[in-house]
């Protein structure tokens, strides 16, 4: 994964390249980007509500997003039923996720990017 500085160079690069498109091509890329871009707060956001896994689902990392929705559930189930082990899981997804809190921008960056790239045909 790239920092954001690289994040934001190659993004610099890939606008130089898609200012010399024709006025068409560049519109209608510019049309797809603006639905398909992701927004670092609203994931930010999301992510704080970590144990439900909504950020993963809002980048389309459905599978990731329904192992903590999963986790989560089977946690909650434990809690409610009276064991102390639906901490585990609970306390599992908290420490892995902390960290994607704490990188939302970074990471975000990085599917944007990914998705500017992919819409103009280089990878």
């Amino acid at each position: 994964m790239l920092t954001l500085e690289e994040c934001q160079r190659e993004k610099d690069e890939l606008q130089r390249q898609l200012n010399q498109l024709t006025d068409e091509t560049r519109a209608r890329i510019y049309a797809k980007l603006k639905k398909q871009l992701k927004d670092p707060d609203t994931y930010a956001v999301l992510n704080y509500l970590f144990i439900a896994g909504m950020h993963h689902f809002y980048l389309g990392k459905i599978n990731r997003g329904f192992i903590n929705l999963c986790c989560f559930l089977l946690g909650a189930v434990w809690l409610v039923m009276g064991s102390v082990w639906g901490l585990l899981p609970l306390l599992i997804i908290t420490l892995i996720e902390l960290k994607a809190l704490f990188q939302s921008q970074r990471i975000v960056a990085n599917y944007n990017l990914n998705v500017m790239k992919r819409l103009m045909g280089l990878s």
